[in-house]
């Protein structure tokens, strides 16, 4: 059985698949596809953390599919702007897990990850799977995998 770690970054699929398809990502949907004759080693989601009661329910949600929350505080700076960015953790976590399985998933649009997918596939010659919005998914990120899923109907809730 291939044996799989998956790393969802939640602020770029919620807003990618928000506004694209003002709906929201189907995280039971995509568990179902990606848990379907495959061992999950690890599954991690990394969000941010405001406080509020809709996103704590929503993280339990995770949590009961599968998920291990990873949380950052979401910090408003001064100029108005806003900080809450998981891509060293996300690249650390992938570095980690990479040695110990077949197949990494990867859920983000954000092009910084094209460098990770790259060095995990030759060093550890691990598949890399990327699932992203079409139109929202950078290039480099798309050509870098060795497979793109686009999320579309299948993977929305409320279409």
């Amino acid at each position: 059985m291939e044996k799989v770690a998956i790393f969802v970054d939640v602020q770029n699929i919620y807003y990618t698949v928000r506004e694209k398809y003002h709906a929201n990502f189907d995280y039971n949907a995509f568990w179902s596809e990606v848990s379907q004759d495959r061992e999950i080693i690890a599954a991690y989601a990394y969000a941010i953390h405001k406080g509020d009661e809709k996103q704590r329910q929503f993280q339990n949600i995770l949590r009961a599919i599968g998920f291990d929350v990873k949380l950052k505080p979401f910090i408003q700076r001064s100029d108005g702007s806003a900080k809450g960015d998981w891509d060293v953790g996300i690249t650390l976590d992938v570095i980690e897990h990479a040695p110990e399985v077949d197949r990494i998933i990867l859920l983000s649009g954000d092009g910084d990850f094209d460098l990770l997918v790259e060095k995990v596939q030759t060093k550890y010659n691990a598949i890399v799977e990327v699932y992203g919005v079409p139109g929202l998914t950078a290039a480099s990120l798309i050509n870098s995998a060795t497979h793109y899923r686009e999320i579309e109907d299948t993977l929305l809730l409320g279409r």
